[in-house]
């Protein structure tokens, strides 16, 4: 097991593409990816949340899947969640952006540098939901379909996968 010391972390190392030859020095570098992608997704997830207060408060989503997923599991929240519970709904959904984050971050460079792969990502995370989680858990979203529910839940998950990718150029040392 590989070693992780701060220096490791460093975006330029972050950047640096292995050979894939599985010495120590590509394994550090697959690892602050992943930590890397991590707090991208934590910060894409928290971006989500705003859209989603957005869509929520127009009329355009009735109810985020964090929290139908939360109130499915405990038996709770009939109605929007405040307070602690709240709280605990947003870290929950943060907490599974790191993760994902994580999971993007430890793909390869090739495929992460291209401008396609943050958002395709984003809309592959979605559709695991739409088609996978919310039928597996009797979501509402899988019993009605709401074509706006749909449609704001797409581009929430597309803003997910350009803060993810970071979209910009990178300079080049």
């Amino acid at each position: 097991m590989s070693r992780v010391v701060l220096n490791d972390l460093a975006p330029e190392a972050a950047y640096r593409d292995g050979d894939g030859g599985g010495d120590e020095a590509d394994d550090r570098i697959s690892v602050a990816e992943a930590l890397h992608g991590a707090l991208r997704g934590a910060i894409a997830a928290m971006a989500m949340t705003g859209m989603r207060e957005f869509t929520l408060h127009a009329g355009i989503l009735e109810q985020t899947p964090p929290e139908a997923i939360v109130a499915r599991g405990t038996g709770r929240f009939h109605r929007r969640p405040s307070g602690p519970g709240r709280a605990v709904v947003e870290l929950a959904h943060w907490g599974y952006g790191a993760a994902g984050g994580a999971v993007f971050g430890a793909l390869p460079a090739a495929v992460r540098r291209r401008s396609w792969s943050g958002p395709a990502y984003g809309l592959l995370i979605w559709l695991g939901f739409e088609l996978a989680i919310a039928p597996a858990l009797s979501l509402p979203q899988a019993k009605r379909v709401r074509l706006l529910d749909r449609a704001a839940l797409a581009v929430d998950h597309l803003l997910y996968g350009l803060v993810l990718s970071e979209t910009r150029r990178r300079p080049r040392r």
